[in-house]
C-alpha cells in the first residue's frame, strides 16, 4: 500500500512538472500573443475595418483578445492564440511576419482577402507548429518557398487562386501528417510533388505547366536551337554522329535498367529489402488455427510489401492485403516508428494478443525483423467503414438499419474497451477509418492495441505534442488544452463518428456548409443546433422513409457526444445503451451480451493519465 501511495505520489508530481514544462514551454505566450496581434494589425490595411473596429488592445484583462474578430485561443480566458481566421475581410499587404510572437499558433486563414507579395522564405520559423495553412484567394506571387516543407505538422496546405509560378517544392511530398493539398488556379510549372500517404485529397488544376504522377509524363525541355547552333551542329562530321548514337544507346540501356530495377521495387521500399536477409523469422502466433508462418511468407503473401496491396495508410502505419498460396486472406500492419524496445514491444504485444472482443480486429501475430514492427490481423473483406460513407463516386449506399448497426456494434466494443477490459484501454484515435467491416458487416475496431494502455495504478504522462492528437476533425478540443488523453476524448471521437453515419459529411470538410463556413463537422452541427436547424443535418438519402425518429434520436446521441464539456459527454457504456434502445427492434444484440461494468459512472477514469512511452 505505501508503495502504491509513493508511486501515486511521485507520478502526480512529474504530472505538476510536466504542466509546468507546458507553461514555459510549447505552450507559452501571452505578451507575445498581444504583440503579435498588434504587429498584425499594423502591418497590413484594413480597408472594412474589421479589425480596428474589434482588436482593442486597451484591456489588461486576461482573455480579452480571444474576443477579437477571428481569434481562437486555447482557453477563453487566457491571451494564447491558437487559431486566426482572418478570411474575407479585405485585408491587404504582404504576409504579416510579426505572427512569429503567435508561438502556439496551430491553425492560420488568410484566404480570400487581397494579400500579395512572396509568401516568405523562412515560413517554417514563423509558424512552428501550424496544422493548418489556408492563404487562398489572394494575391501571393513568386514561388512556393521550399522551407514551407519544414513546417512538419501541417494537415492542410491550400494555396489556391493565386499568382505563385515556378515549381512545386518536391519536399512537400515528405510532409507525413498532410491530409488536403491544393494549388489550383496558379501559374505553377514542373514536377508535381510525390506524397507518401496516397489518401491525400491533392487539386492542381489550372496550372497548365505542371506534369507528373496523374497529369502525365514530364517531357524534356524542347526548345529549338539556334540557326547558328544547328550549322555548326551539321558540321561536325560522322565521328559527331557515331559519338551521338552510341549514346543514345547507353541513354536507353541505361534507362532500360532502370526501369527494369524499378519494376523489381516499384515502392523504393529499402526497408522492405533490408529485411531479406531475416526471411527466416518466424511469425508469433496467438491463434492455434492459425498455420505456422515465417516473415518469408508474409513477404511472399504481400508481394514483397507492393505498393498495390496497401489497403489502408494512418497515423499508426500502413495496412497490407496478404494473400497466401492456399487463398487464406489477412492484413499485416507495418508499424510507424516506435520508441519501444523490442523487449517492450514484445510484452504489449503479448498482452495486446489476449485482449478479444467479437468488435475488435482479432490479432493473430507479429513479427520483429530488425527495426521493422509488423503485426497480422484477420482479414475483413468489406474494408473500412469510412470508404463505404465516403465513396470515390460519392454515392453511399449503406441504409440506415446498416447504420445504426455499425453504430451499435462499435459501441458495444468501445465500451468493452473502457469498461470491462482488464487492462482498460483508451483507444485515442477513434475515426471511421478504424471500424473494418467483415463479411457481414459486423464492425470490428482495429489499431485499439496501439494507444497507451490505461491502468489507475500506472499514472505515467502520454503527451500529444507536436500535433499527434489524432485524425484530423476527430480530436476532442480539451486535447489541445490539456495534452492527456481519456476516455470522453474517445467519446468525442466516436460521437464524430455517429455525426458522419446519420448526416452522411466527412468530418473536416462539410459539403453542405456555406462556403464561408471553416469548421469541423462538430462545429457544424453546433451552429445547426443554435439556429433551431439540427434536423437539417440530417443525410437526405434516408429521411421520410419510416425512420425519421429513430434517426433524430441518434443525432441527439451523436450531440451529447460532441459537446465542448467533456464533463457533459456520456460514458462509452451509456452511449452504447443509448444506441441500443434506439435500436430495439432490429434484434442486433441479445441479452447475454449486454456490458455491465461495475464503474459505470466513470468519474473516476476521467482523472487517468494514459502510459507513457517509457517508464
Amino acid at each position: 500500500m505505501v508503495l502504491v501511495l509513493s508511486s501515486w505520489i511521485f507520478s502526480v508530481h512529474v504530472f505538476v512538472s510536466f504542466l509546468l514544462l507546458i507553461s514555459c514551454g510549447i505552450i507559452y505566450g501571452t505578451e507575445t500573443d498581444i504583440l503579435c496581434l498588434k504587429n498584425i494589425k499594423n502591418s497590413i490595411q484594413d480597408p472594412n475595418n474589421y479589425l480596428t473596429s474589434s482588436w482593442n488592445f486597451n484591456n489588461n484583462t486576461e482573455g480579452y483578445i480571444c474576443r477579437f474578430n477571428g481569434v481562437e485561443c486555447w482557453h477563453p480566458d487566457e491571451n494564447k492564440v491558437l487559431n486566426l481566421k482572418l478570411s474575407n475581410m479585405g485585408l491587404k499587404g504582404q504576409f504579416p511576419r510579426g505572427i512569429i510572437n503567435c508561438s502556439s499558433l496551430t491553425g492560420l486563414d488568410l484566404s480570400v482577402n487581397d494579400l500579395s507579395g512572396s509568401i516568405p522564405d523562412d515560413i517554417s520559423s514563423l509558424l512552428k507548429y501550424v496544422t493548418s495553412l489556408d492563404l487562398s484567394s489572394n494575391a501571393f506571387s513568386e514561388e512556393i518557398p521550399d522551407n514551407l516543407a519544414n513546417c512538419t505538422y501541417l494537415n492542410s496546405i491550400k494555396l489556391n487562386q493565386n499568382q505563385l509560378t515556378g515549381q512545386i517544392p518536391l519536399r512537400l511530398g515528405t510532409l507525413t501528417r498532410i491530409k488536403t493539398f491544393d494549388v489550383s488556379d496558379n501559374l505553377l510549372t514542373g514536377q508535381i510533388p510525390n506524397f507518401t500517404d496516397g489518401t491525400v485529397s491533392v487539386n492542381y488544376a489550372n496550372n497548365p505547366g505542371l506534369c507528373g504522377g496523374s497529369l502525365g509524363v514530364c517531357k524534356p525541355n524542347g526548345s529549338s536551337k539556334s540557326n547558328t547552333a544547328v550549322i555548326a551542329g551539321a558540321a561536325v562530321g560522322a565521328v559527331t554522329l557515331a559519338a551521338l548514337g552510341l549514346g543514345v544507346v547507353m541513354f536507353f540501356f541505361v534507362r532500360r535498367g532502370a526501369y527494369r530495377k524499378k519494376e523489381e521495387d516499384p515502392e523504393g521500399n529499402k526497408w522492405a529489402r533490408s529485411l531479406k536477409g531475416t526471411k527466416a523469422i518466424k511469425v508469433s502466433l496467438f491463434e492455434k488455427s492459425v498455420s505456422k508462418m515465417k516473415l518469408s511468407d508474409l513477404m511472399k503473401a504481400t508481394n514483397n510489401f507492393s505498393n498495390s496491396n496497401i489497403i489502408g495508410t494512418g497515423r499508426t502505419g500502413t495496412v497490407y492485403k496478404a494473400t497466401l498460396e492456399d487463398g487464406t486472406a489477412f492484413m499485416v500492419k507495418r508499424l510507424q516508428e516506435s520508441q519501444h524496445s523490442e523487449k517492450e514491444f514484445m510484452s504489449e504485444m503479448e498482452t495486446l494478443g489476449s485482449v478479444k472482443h467479437r468488435n475488435l480486429v482479432p490479432l493473430l501475430g507479429f513479427c520483429v525483423a530488425k527495426k521493422e514492427r509488423l503485426l497480422v490481423f484477420k482479414n475483413m473483406p468489406n474494408g473500412m467503414l469510412n470508404d463505404h460513407l465516403h465513396p470515390a463516386d460519392g454515392v453511399c449506399t449503406l441504409d440506415w438499419p446498416s447504420r445504426l448497426k455499425i453504430a451499435i456494434g462499435a459501441a458495444k466494443g468501445f465500451a468493452w474497451l473502457h469498461h470491462s477490459c482488464n487492462p482498460r484501454i483508451i483507444h485515442r484515435n477513434i475515426s471511421s477509418k478504424c471500424i473494418l467491416l467483415d463479411e457481414d458487416f459486423e464492425p470490428k475496431i482495429s489499431d485499439f492495441g496501439l494507444a497507451r494502455l490505461m491502468n489507475p495504478l500506472d499514472t505515467h504522462l502520454s503527451t500529444f505534442v507536436n500535433g499527434e492528437f489524432g485524425e484530423f476533425g476527430y480530436v476532442a478540443p480539451e486535447y489541445t488544452k490539456t495534452l492527456v488523453a481519456t476516455p470522453k476524448g474517445d467519446v468525442f471521437s466516436f460521437g464524430t463518428v455517429l455525426l458522419e453515419l446519420v448526416t452522411g459529411e466527412r468530418p473536416a470538410n462539410v459539403s453542405r456548409a456555406p462556403e464561408t463556413f471553416k469548421g469541423n463537422l462538430a462545429e457544424w452541427i453546433a451552429e445547426l443546433t443554435s439556429n433551431s436547424e439540427l434536423h437539417n443535418a440530417i443525410d437526405e438519402s434516408l429521411v421520410n422513409k419510416g425512420d425519421d425518429n429513430e434517426l433524430f434520436q441518434f443525432l441527439k446521441v451523436a450531440c451529447n457526444c460532441v459537446t465542448p464539456n467533456p464533463k457533459e459527454r456520456p460514458t462509452m457504456f451509456e452511449v452504447y445503451q443509448f444506441l441500443r434502445a434506439i435500436g430495439s427492434k432490429y434484434n442486433f444484440t441479445t441479452e447475454d451480451e449486454i456490458l455491465v461494468p461495475e464503474d459505470i459512472s466513470a468519474n473516476n477514469m476521467d482523472e487517468l493519465i494514459v502510459a507513457s512511452e517509457g517508464k
